[in-house]
């Protein structure tokens, strides 16, 4: 039966990281990593909501294999990057940038409209 450690190399493969990378996310160092994947070292509360909270990943599922691997989708990085931007501006700037984006969808919906009529 696969072990919390085994499920936790299992997501760093599936998030195509490797052991430095992942190891960074969730601030231990990659030997540290390394003995969790190996079962040398014993995964603890801190270290599963580390990872929890870093990559969405279902608790329940780190400890015990039950449920699907992840709370719900990872989020956008683009989207949440956007948000920051617009709580960051000015309100005229805000409506502007609104404004802005309803123009770019519509150019994207014509576009769609134009590539598929050729």
């Amino acid at each position: 039966m696969k072990t919390v450690n085994d499920r936790i190399k299992q997501l760093r493969i599936h998030l195509k990281m490797t052991q430095v990378n992942f190891s960074k996310q969730i601030h231990i160092s990659q030997g540290s990593m390394g003995e969790i994947e190996t079962g040398f070292r014993n995964v603890n509360d801190r270290i599963i909501q580390l990872i929890s909270s870093q990559f969405n990943v279902n608790k329940n599922w780190l400890k015990t294999g039950k449920g699907g691997m992840f709370d719900k989708e990872k989020p956008d990085i683009g989207l949440e990057h956007l948000i920051e931007i617009y709580k960051q501006l000015d309100k005229p700037l805000q409506e502007y940038l609104i404004i802005q984006s309803e123009n770019l969808l519509k150019l994207n919906t014509e576009n769609k409209i134009i590539k598929k009529k050729a």
